[in-house]
């Protein structure tokens, strides 16, 4: 069974830097794209950046210039770099990961609150 770990998340002021990391384990396959997901209360989930294995990336507009997403070194293994944060960046963020003709894998989500 696949399983999503993230880590990386806390608490940061306005204007910092916090680093999102997802690893996948459970399977040996690399998936067709991998990206972090954010929520706010009584909201859904939204998109913040997706990187895909050609390489490509997609981002938020809110996010961009500011945000960066990559892979790591290990297979499905995947970094957001986040830099000047503000505090309408404060939500819960979840680690997805997407195989074709499969169901989205989810991680357990990590809390970024950033303070004014």
């Amino acid at each position: 069974q696949v399983q999503l770990v993230e880590s990386g998340g806390g608490l940061v002021q306005a204007g910092g830097s916090l680093r999102l990391s997802c690893a996948a384990s459970g399977t040996t396959k690399s998936f067709d794209a991998m990206g972090w997901y954010r929520q706010y209360p009584g909201k859904l989930r939204e998109l913040v950046a997706l990187v895909r294995t050609t390489g490509s990336t997609n981002y938020a507009d809110s996010v961009k210039g500011r945000f960066t997403i990559s892979r790591g070194s290990a297979k499905n293994t995947i970094y957001l770099q986040m830099n000047s944060l503000k505090p309408e960046d404060t939500a819960l963020y979840y680690c997805n990961a997407k195989a074709f003709a499969q169901p989205d894998n989810w991680g357990q989500g990590t809390q970024v609150t950033v303070s004014s």
